[in-house]
């Protein structure tokens, strides 16, 4: 889920779940405080909300049934409403509905059920009270005053004549400062259960989009812990669709980059050893037998004309061999920057390859390995190729070829082929041949198979991978059969020179 998502569905949460639950409480708070007032102060079933909305009216009717009581009593009974007993009785009655009595003869009070501030007197209540006859129908349970002032109340009378014939008056009061401790338990409640909602939907929201975020974030600690420690072999695992979840895969992309990074590192590294190596392993053969020769001829061993040429050749050819050698190490150096010099011209295949023949012919004579050299191509056939390059390819194959010829009478046959857009060269030598499992790595660089490539052998082991880089870059391809005790074919091919309309009319 998309953070913007989780982040809109968590507002509206916040803000219609406490609603809901609120409305739920309140419902469920007002059913059981209306049952209990229903059932303290008597009222009727459905009467308790239209009360709730009229403070007066549920206040009278706290008293009503009492009302209506010593109502009866005043005109049936009126010489009980002077009992001192009576009056205690029902005042105990009263308080416990948040009233009290209060009766009064000839306008003074004879008896005061007050149990509330002590400041205030029977002669403040004298001076509040209503005076007897005020009245107009003792008959109607709803008559009340409300008095305001330090002593807010509201006051139902009873006037009655006395056994004496006095004026007697009988008050209900229920005083404003105590009324419905229901009502107030219920706005406590109401508001423990507003905090509560509040906590519960802030402790889950938090808590969901807590765990939403903190598990992919924890994932990229972890990762950040492993790259910074140089551990690169582990996988953020994280597939939600979400803002995080693009991060972490955007995360893991760059851990594999950086882990093949490392690895090309590693390797390049390990192949540059492994170059280093051989060079100087191929460089001290030929720099030993040039000082053995220099100190023959400084020696004067070799005492006549003919061993001092002979000397001075072996020197030379050492020295090509160095030369050759340092020559290779340059180009692998352009070929790991791809800044291989090429000079691309038009080249007569007949006659470029003749001449290469006769050069190598040369050279292969004097180590007793015949050359053979066929040509099946048309002696028109052009192809656009960098000439220096495309003989250190020839070379290069042929070179390999007479380090793993171990027969008495070496022989290489280079065979030209048109092969319909492509010029095929194929140089076949009747070596001991390369192992099947061996064959596919053959030009991978310094790769060396233990029984066709040994390293005793001498040479850089790049040689071959120069080969393949040049002809790909000339837009060919190379690849080689062979069979264990009977030889090797290298095949490679170049494309043709098309000539094109453009070039007609150039002519």
């Amino acid at each position: 889920m998309k953070l913007k998502t989780r982040l809109i569905i968590a507002f509206c949460i916040i803000i219609l779940l406490p609603i809901v639950l609120a409305v739920a409480v309140l419902f469920a708070v007002y059913v059981f405080q209306s049952r209990a007032i229903q059932q303290n102060y008597g009222l009727a079933a459905g009467e308790t909300y239209t009360l709730f909305s009229n403070t007066l009216q549920l206040m009278n009717r706290y008293t009503e049934s009492d009302y209506t009581e010593i109502s009866a009593l005043a005109k049936s009974n009126p010489e009980i409403l002077e009992s001192e007993e009576y009056l205690t009785e029902e005042n105990e009655e009263l308080l416990e509905k948040s009233s009290f009595l209060i009766f009064c003869k000839d306008g003074e009070i004879v008896f005061n059920g007050y149990s509330g501030d002590s400041n205030v007197d029977d002669e403040q209540w004298e001076q509040t009270l209503p005076s007897y006859g005020d009245a107009n129908d003792n008959s109607t349970p709803k008559v009340g005053y409300f008095i305001d002032g330090d002593t807010q109340s509201l006051i139902k009378q009873i006037d009655f004549i006395c056994t004496d014939d006095a004026e007697g008056s009988v008050y209900i009061v229920t005083s404003s400062e105590s009324i419905l401790p229901e009502i107030r338990t219920m706005l406590i409640e109401l508001g423990i259960a507003v905090v509560l909602i509040l906590a519960l939907t802030a402790g889950l929201m938090t808590i969901w989009i807590y765990w939403g975020t903190i598990t992919p974030i924890r994932k990229l600690q972890i990762a950040t812990n492993n790259i910074k420690e140089g551990n690169l072999d582990f996988s953020v695992d994280y597939d939600e669709q979400d803002e995080i979840g693009d991060l972490c895969r955007n995360f893991e992309e760059m851990r594999k980059r950086l882990k093949e990074s490392t690895e090309e590192k590693i390797s390049t590294e390990r192949e540059n050893r492994a170059l280093i190596s051989n060079i100087a392993h191929d460089l001290k053969t030929p720099i030993t037998a040039v000082k053995g020769y220099s100190e023959g001829l400084l020696d004067g061993v070799a005492d006549t004309p003919e061993k001092q040429e002979r000397y001075l050749r072996i020197i030379y050819n050492k020295a090509n061999e160095m030369d050759r050698l340092l020559n290779e190490l340059t180009l692998y150096a352009q070929i790991d920057t791809n800044r291989i010099p090429y000079n691309f011209k038009k080249i007569n295949v007949c006659e470029y390859f003749a001449d290469c023949a006769e050069e190598i012919g040369l050279d292969l004579e004097t180590k007793n390995i015949g050359l053979s050299f066929y040509n099946y191509a048309d002696e028109q056939t052009v192809i656009i190729a960098d000439p220096e390059q495309l003989m250190r390819v020839i070379n290069n194959i042929i070179n390999n070829a007479i380090k793993y010829m171990d027969t008495r009478k070496g022989q290489i046959n280079v065979r030209i082929k048109d092969v319909g857009d492509f010029i095929q060269v194929e140089i076949e030598d009747n070596g001991k041949g390369i192992a099947a499992q061996d064959l596919p790595y053959i030009f991978d660089r310094f790769y060396r198979a233990d029984a066709s490539r040994n390293s005793a052998t001498g040479g850089s082991g790049i040689g071959l991978s120069i080969v393949r880089k040049i002809v790909e870059d000339h837009g060919g391809k190379i690849w080689a059969t062979s069979k264990l005790n009977t030889g090797t074919i290298m095949y490679f091919v170049i494309r043709k020179y098309q000539e094109t309309i453009q070039d007609r009319s150039a002519q």
